[in-house]
């Protein structure tokens, strides 16, 4: 029998711990605000000078965080944060380890499904996890996967050539954060299972019905077991992973996002060809919004050139290019030999490249990159030098058409090249060296001048050719670049004296805006209201030191479907771009905002979430940074106000609800403790039906206020809502419109019409 392992938590000991009584090492496993108070009774005895001198300050003041614990004391190291973003990280990781799988070859399904009790589980029918004992630790492999820290397979040992795990804490790191953890594996023509909760092995006493997390739990004291409960078919392995978040450490409002999960799926399937992922959501917030259970299954074969053309957002000017080679590498890394003893060693790499271009008549650029299958949005090599070839392909193949083209000595840049290109650049490797656990950043520097050599051997044979629709389409591409790049040096050449004269430049703010006082960029504040009632109201609930008003009327032009020319006829967009005062498109300056947060304030009602969706849509395609960089907010004004009664001698009490559900379960609190509730409950209709000192509070004033700021991610839905949805209920297209209608009117609730 193995020695008593402990439990997870209690390895995490300090070491001030050793030398404090019982009541020392119990304060010593609480919060910091704990150790704190741990340290300050230990130190009580100080003086003042051995405490200025430093002397106070020992060695059995510092903390030792071992396994599991170290996660769930920072979880933000592992996971980026403990918000909707870390949450879904924790579903990536193990989806991904299932994606590892099928990128060996040894899996060609993924079922992924948010159950109704708030967990999700993760199966797919690879290899399954190894269930023979681990010769050092002399644990399970199921334990180790799930226990410790920079442990598995993806270590350059040979079980994976390339896959998107790296460090080995993906599995266990969820494992920590998770109140359960279930795994089942098929192998060998068994099944096994194994639980843990909150990172530690043991065993649940589950009831008759179905698992919880809260179910009774005894741990593993002198040794832990994974056990064979049932046989599996000849032939079937896999695994499959069921975890509950622990909400002691997520926060209240982070929850699962399907649309994500979706996309995810959708995004894998595209990037592996002929593995089927299905998403299956069973929450009851689901089920009720769609009438039943949702599934749906990602499958496709074309892999990323069919991806390329699903991104591209405009109709198409060359097909899509596919651009393929490899190349080899070689680096010192740390090899773990045959004594246990990590030894730098120089080993040879592969990189295998793979990348779809496809340019179309538009003028935003979409590229996408992804190292075995996992998402880079924030570039790194691979990305560095494929804009780096593109740019050397181009330059030179301007130079030898430059009489044709008329070119002379101007130089084209990148931008001119990435305009209207849609691109998906995957790189394949062995252990690639990434920042960070959530893997957003290639690192590794030889790849860089593999995919450019890759790129530029590939572009330049297809620019070059001479078969008719690559030679049509070569020149096509060639006038547009050169085009793109003429117009960035006219607008250049003439930016200082045209400045004035343009509708958006004007040295004149427009009337209507009530701007600040303040010349503080960071503390200013800039409220796009909805509608001149609703700017009355705004005026006296604001601060006017700091925060100004700029009314629109009704619903702006959407802009996604709309030209430049017809934008800037738009007197609200106009005056939009006017008053923040940093340009538009590819010339917008975020340095010369005017203001430090640009706030929508809309009603809480449909028109006021098409106001919002098309506001947003205005910002992110023609001043994109200023929403990258956060600066972009939606107001969060109240929908009800619940009056209840104080009783006798004491004054009423108002509560505010932001939506029905809130609403109600507000009542039933309220009435459970015996409150009443002046009836009717006021609704809002608008922000001009509010009091000033009731918009301060609850929308304008940030000591009460709730804004919620928006991403990229969430602008892009936006843009997507604006050219489909809006598309489909106010475009001039009647005939979907009336379809719609008829096939939706069965689950109109007429409780949400306002009338």
């Amino acid at each position: 029998m193995r020695l008593a392992r402990g439990r997870a938590p209690s390895r995490a000991m300090s070491v001030e711990a050793t030398n404090l009584p019982e009541e020392g090492r119990a304060d010593c496993r609480q919060t910091e605000a704990g150790q704190t108070a741990v340290a300050a009774r230990a130190t009580s005895g100080t003086t003042r000078a051995e405490t200025a001198s430093g002397a106070g300050y020992t060695a059995r003041h510092l903390q030792v965080l071992e396994g599991l614990e170290a996660v769930r004391k920072r979880p933000g190291m592992y996971i980026g944060s403990t918000d909707q973003r870390g949450l879904m990280h924790c579903v990536w990781e193990i989806i991904d380890n299932a994606v590892d799988e099928a990128l060996n070859g040894s899996c060609d399904r993924i079922d992924v499904i948010l159950a109704a009790d708030g967990s999700v589980e993760v199966r797919d029918n690879g290899r399954g996890i190894p269930v023979d004992i681990e010769p050092r630790t002399g644990l399970s492999g199921v334990e180790v996967v799930f226990t410790k820290l920079h442990a598995g397979g993806k270590f350059g040992g040979g079980s994976y050539t390339a896959s998107g795990g790296l460090h080995g804490v993906g599995a266990s790191v969820v494992n920590a954060l998770s109140a359960r953890l279930d795994v089942e594996v098929d192998r060998g023509g068994k099944t096994y299972a194994m639980s843990f909760r909150r990172g530690e092995p043991g065993l649940f006493v589950d009831a008759a019905g179905p698992h919880a997390p809260d179910a009774a739990f005894t741990a593993y004291e002198t040794g832990s077991e994974l056990k064979v409960i049932g046989k599996a078919p000849r032939g079937v392995s896999g695994s499959r992973v069921r975890f509950w978040p622990d909400r002691q450490i997520f926060l209240k409002e982070a929850q699962l996002d399907l649309d994500s999960l979706r996309d995810r799926a959708r995004q894998t399937s595209f990037l592996v060809p002929g593995l089927a992922l299905v998403v299956r959501d069973e929450r009851p917030s689901t089920v009720a919004a769609r009438g039943g259970v949702f599934e749906e299954t990602f499958h496709h074969l074309g892999g990323i050139s069919e991806y390329a053309e699903y991104l591209a957002p405009d109709p198409a000017m060359t097909a899509v290019w596919r651009l393929q080679g490899s190349g080899r590498f070689t680096e010192t890394v740390p090899v773990l030999d045959d004594r246990g003893h990590m030894t730098p060693t120089e080993v040879e790499r592969e990189c295998g490249v793979d990348v779809a271009v496809r340019w179309g008549t538009g003028y935003d650029a979409k590229v996408s990159s992804f190292v075995n299958i996992i998402a880079t949005p924030k570039g790194g090599s691979h990305v560095v030098g494929f804009e780096q070839a593109m740019l050397k392909i181009f330059r030179k193949q301007l130079e030898v058409n430059s009489r044709r083209l008329k070119v002379g000595t101007d130089k084209v840049e990148k931008d001119d090249i990435l305009a209207g290109l849609t691109a998906v650049i995957t790189v394949r490797l062995a252990e690639p060296q990434f920042e960070g656990q959530t893997k957003e950043v290639l690192g590794t520097a030889a790849v860089r001048a593999i995919v450019a050599r890759v790129v530029e051997q590939e572009l330049t044979a297809r620019l070059t050719s001479t078969k008719r629709d690559d030679k049509a389409q070569s020149a096509l591409l060639l006038d547009k670049i050169v085009s793109e790049m003429k117009s960035r040096i006219s607008a250049r050449v003439h930016k200082e004296t045209q400045r004035k004269k343009t509708l958006l430049e004007s040295s004149s703010l427009p009337a209507k805006l009530a701007d600040c006082r303040t010349s503080d960029v960071e503390r200013s504040e800039l409220f796009i209201v909805e509608g001149d009632s609703a700017l009355g109201t705004a005026k006296l609930a604001r601060s006017s030191d700091y925060q100004a008003l700029l009314p629109i009327r009704g619903k702006i032009l959407n802009v996604q479907k709309a030209s430049v020319a017809d934008m800037l006829k738009n007197a609200e967009c106009a005056a939009i771009i006017q008053v923040i005062g940093a340009g538009s498109g590819r010339s917008f300056d975020l340095d010369s905002a005017r203001y430090g947060k640009v706030i929508i304030m809309s009603d809480a009602d449909v028109d006021g979430a098409h106001i919002r969706t098309l506001l947003l849509t205005l910002f992110f395609r023609y001043m994109r940074p200023l929403v990258a960089a956060g600066r972009v907010y939606a107001a969060m004004p109240p929908l009800h106000r619940l009056e209840v009664m104080g009783g006798p001698g004491k004054k009423n009490e108002y509560i505010y609800t932001y939506n029905e559900a809130q609403m109600r379960a507000t009542r039933v609190a309220l009435e459970r403790k015996g409150r009443r509730v002046k009836e009717p409950p006021q609704r809002y209709k608008g922000l001009g039906e509010m009091d000033a000192d009731q918009l301060a509070d609850t929308t304008m004033d940030p000591r009460h206020r709730t804004l919620r700021r928006v991403t990229l991610g969430e602008a892009e839905e936006a843009v997507r809502m604006a050219e489909g949805v809006f598309d489909l209920l106010m475009g001039n297209d009647v005939a979907p419109r009336k379809d719609f209608i008829i096939d939706s009117a069965g689950s109109l609730d007429r409780e949400r019409i306002d009338a």
